[in-house]
């Protein structure tokens, strides 16, 4: 069967990604994480709820199922949709548990062995693990854990966490995912599955997102409320900061083992990750980036005939930009939904090569007319000057760009592809410079005051308690970054040169 699987494989993995084994950026992830507990279709609507959750991560897929004794496990490169459609596939997922994964590499190098679910067999049982976020000591245990013997099988930060699990002397299974979860630090949404039992769980801090949901009899986990709404579940509430799940046939036991601390969760996920049609943290995540248009026009506002969203990101913000500003929303670029996102793919190169695919500009409707181009962020800013550009091509007569948050001034190591500090092009340029280089008439980005305003906080961010995870935006990083000193970063770059292949 093993053999008929790497066919499969093969036969399967899209010609994008057999290229993409780089180590352009050493530590990133954003992925997206789903599990259902007691259900007989668990592969199937895995499977749904993955593809509604396949923004956050293009690059791979995995499902582990597991019928009460055996697991079974189907990993692809590529989208969920050319993986996991197949009735050949989904039938050999046999069980009533399921795991699944969809990934972005941001820890480890794109290969094959790091398609999660990741699996181990140990002492009490199998356990499959599937995990959104990033560790920020992951290296430094590794050398510590290679150090006694152990071996890994993989180059991401979630292996870390399932030798931790396998070392522990503790009894239970529950003490084991303590005590592991008790040595790590940074963001994570874990979910992992055993012979009969579901183990949902999030960081202290609560960075990464985590919901419960109920689909008759059975209980889901999901990374967003859109992968419940796919299949027809009911949202019961976000496993909250520190909080871990143990969900059987006869209940959900709750328990909160880490000492108490107010959460903060990641900000990004309103901004960008997200699907619009998403409840975070209680909020709808639409109506909050709508929202940010709002008080981004009455922050900067420019007198121009329309304002038109960079999509699909932007369109919410420039929505609720227009509402604010009265001036009259357009879709003046069209965008080519079959191409990924530029965003979420690893190479710069491919990153380039798609913003020529994804976007067209409405000239008829553009030319001769002062334009405002609104998006929800700039990273790079690789994608923003083509669209500039884009539009002065189409005939416009003045180009003013509005950013819906604030300047990316830090890298982050909690889950999103932005680790060096020299790719962000507000960490080195100031505003006049920016707008220099995106060959605009203007820019302006929405203050933090302003993004914490539409969010819900009147009196904006809290400096002695900030409500979110914002480095991003102001260097507050809310944990310790052990792997982001010399000694590790130095370790890391070696570690991954010795690691990457290509493999299918």
């Amino acid at each position: 069967m093993q053999s008929l699987k790497n066919e499969f494989i093969a036969q399967n993995l899209s010609e994008n990604y057999n290229q993409l084994t780089s180590t352009e950026h050493p530590i990133r992830d954003e992925c997206g994480v789903f599990g259902i507990m007691d259900h007989p279709d668990a592969a199937t609507l895995t499977a749904l709820g993955l593809q509604a959750l396949q923004h956050r991560g293009q690059e791979a897929a995995g499902i582990v199922t597991v019928d009460g004794d055996r697991f079974f496990a189907e990993r692809r490169m590529g989208l969920v949709r050319d993986n996991f459609t197949k009735n050949s596939v989904i039938n050999r997922l046999c069980g009533n548990i399921a795991v699944g994964h969809v990934r972005y590499s941001t820890t480890g190098e794109t290969a094959m062995r790091n398609v999660q679910p990741l699996f181990a067999d140990m002492n009490f049982g199998g356990l499959s693990l599937a995990h959104n976020g990033n560790l920020t000591n992951a290296l430094a245990i590794r050398r510590e854990l290679e150090k006694t013997g152990a071996i890994f099988q993989s180059t991401t930060d979630t292996e870390t966490i399932l030798h931790l699990i396998a070392q522990s002397t503790k009894v239970g299974i529950v003490d084991k995912f303590i005590d592991a979860l008790f040595q790590v630090n940074g963001a994570y949404a874990l979910i992992g599955s055993l012979k009969e039992q579901l183990i949902g769980v999030r960081d202290p801090l609560g960075i990464r997102p985590l919901v419960l949901g109920r689909l008759g009899e059975s209980h889901v986990l999901a990374s967003e409320t859109c992968a419940l709404d796919i299949i027809g579940a009911e949202f019961i509430r976000e496993i909250e900061n520190g909080e871990l799940v143990s969900i059987t046939k006869n209940g959900i036991e709750s328990f909160k083992p880490f000492p108490l601390v107010s959460e903060r969760p990641c900000i990004f996920e309103y901004i960008y990750f997200a699907r619009p049609d998403s409840l975070v943290g209680g909020k709808s995540v639409y109506e909050c980036r709508k929202n940010f248009g709002r008080e981004l026009a009455k922050e900067s506002h420019v007198e121009a005939d329309m304002v038109i969203p960079v999509p699909d990101s932007g369109v919410p913000a420039a929505i609720g930009y227009a509402e604010a500003s009265r001036t009259p929303y357009e879709l003046g670029i069209i965008r080519n939904h079959y191409v990924g996102r530029t965003f979420i793919q690893p190479q710069q190169s491919i990153r380039s090569f798609g913003v020529k695919l994804k976007h067209n500009a409405n000239a008829s409707l553009i030319a001769g007319k002062r334009i405002i181009l609104l998006d929800d962020s700039i990273v790079r800013g690789t994608t923003s000057v083509k669209i500039v550009r884009m539009m002065r091509e189409a005939g416009a007569k003045e180009v003013h760009f509005r950013v819906a948050s604030p300047p990316i001034t830090h890298p982050d190591f909690y889950g999103i592809d932005t680790p060096n500090q020299d790719q962000l092009l507000a960490s080195n340029n100031t505003c006049e410079e920016m707008r220099k280089h995106l060959e605009a008439d203007s820019l302006s980005f929405l203050s933090i005051s302003g993004l914490y305003q539409a969010l819900g906080h009147p009196n904006g961010r809290n400096e002695t308690t900030p409500q979110f995870t914002d480095h991003c935006f102001t260097g507050d990083y809310p944990t310790t970054l052990q792997d982001r000193d010399g000694n590790q970063v130095e370790f890391q770059l070696s570690f991954l040169s010795t690691q990457t292949t290509t493999e299918t």
